[in-house]
């Protein structure tokens, strides 16, 4: 598995099924500085954000609701939840990874459990 640094990159959504992929602009927090601010202070997210490693989030000081999909480290998605601001998520037993996105977002990518999905950083590299 690669390791990442904190940036930017395309998260790439493989549904299954004969479904197409999608593709979303992703930004990837690794250190804890980067983890920790998360989405705080931010009205929206175009496209997702990858926290690893992380196996639970919170959405305290959140100004609007979220969803979540935690992976594993095979980056195979274990579950897909939303989350309205002010709440403690329930860290995921085999999670390695975190995804947030604006709420609603997941479902109409087709990100659902057992969906798999790439990290794509271009020419940037790990």
């Amino acid at each position: 598995m690669a390791r990442w640094r904190n940036g930017r990159g395309r998260l790439v959504i493989r549904p299954g099924r004969g479904g197409a992929a999608v593709t979303v602009p992703l930004e990837i927090a690794t250190s804890y500085r980067a983890r920790t601010r998360g989405l705080l202070g931010r009205d929206a997210l175009a496209g997702a954000m990858l926290l690893s490693p992380a196996s639970g989030v919170h959405t305290f000081r959140m100004r609007f609701p979220i969803d979540v999909a935690h992976l594993d480290r095979g980056l195979t998605v274990l579950a897909v939840r939303t989350m309205p601001p002010g709440r403690l998520g329930r860290p995921r037993l085999r999670s390695r990874h975190v995804l947030e996105a604006e709420a609603g977002a997941m479902a109409e990518w087709g990100l659902v459990a057992g969906a798999r999905v790439e990290v794509d950083l271009g020419d940037r590299g790990p």
